[in-house]
């Protein structure tokens, strides 16, 4: 299907464990999708899966980017067939800048005889680290070294939006964040927001969603989706809690 990111019936493994089972799901572009669930439901091993991390085996399943099976791609392939990940736990890369770590990967998008115009790309740099808070000086610091959890998460969100991908995968970016944190990075996912990017927000709590208001919420357990509905269903999942999705789950495994 084209100007989606489609999941179909994927089945994935850690070990001799299987964590997803038969997960499907479809994101357009133009729509923010949220996923809710308890812990050890599947949802970060989605994440990583579909983008490709060598721990997690795809026993079976596809994931389609605007039409195009992905899964022989590997990890750098999938980013520039157009899938950004958003870490829960973002990694630090010592020795590379931001600035020169956010270049490098522009420059592997473009054609072999081509090249970033300097200038250019230090003031879009600079006009989305404004919108994000993110002091200019951050351009020479080493990726995530020495940063507290709310400026891990901004500058993950500085990538996105340098990088524009037609879909981005937000795992957990709540975590760890403080209110003014949570605002500001909401507030820079927001501005991304149109018919281009299509974006899956995986949380456990629902006060991410009051400042980025999914099109449609999914609640997932045991490794597949159990309910979808409109923002609202995320305030009812709120109030229930967890239990209400085991009720669910019996329901879905019954119909």
């Amino acid at each position: 299907m084209s100007n989606t990111l489609e999941i179909k019936d994927l089945n994935v493994s850690i070990g001799d464990k299987q964590i997803l089972n038969g997960f499907s799901l479809t994101v357009p572009k133009g729509e923010v999708h949220a996923i809710m669930g308890p812990n050890g439901t599947g949802k970060s091993t989605l994440a990583k899966a579909i983008a490709g991390h060598p721990d997690y085996e795809i026993t079976s399943g596809e994931v389609h980017i605007d039409g195009e099976n992905i899964m022989e791609l590997e990890a750098d392939e999938r980013s520039r067939a157009g899938l950004f990940l958003a870490f829960q736990y973002p990694m630090e890369i010592p020795g590379v800048t931001i600035a020169n770590f956010i270049r490098a990967a522009l420059n592997a998008r473009l054609p072999d005889d081509q090249e970033l115009n300097a200038p250019d790309y230090y003031k879009e740099l600079y006009a989305k680290m404004d919108m994000l808070k993110i002091d200019r000086k951050f351009t020479a610091r080493f990726v995530n070294e020495g940063f507290s959890g709310g400026e891990k998460k901004r500058c993950e969100i500085l990538q996105m939006a340098m990088l524009k991908p037609k879909y981005a995968v937000l795992d957990e970016t709540d975590s760890g964040l403080d209110i003014d944190a949570l605002k500001v990075v909401a507030e820079g996912v927001n501005a991304m927001r149109g018919p281009d990017l299509g974006a899956l927000v995986i949380t456990h709590y629902q006060r991410l969603l009051d400042y980025i208001i999914p099109d449609v919420v999914h609640v997932m357990y045991d490794g597949r989706i159990v309910k979808s509905g409109p923002k609202e269903l995320a305030h009812e999942l709120e109030s229930k809690g967890y239990d209400w999705v085991k009720e669910l789950a019996g329901e879905a495994a019954v119909s």
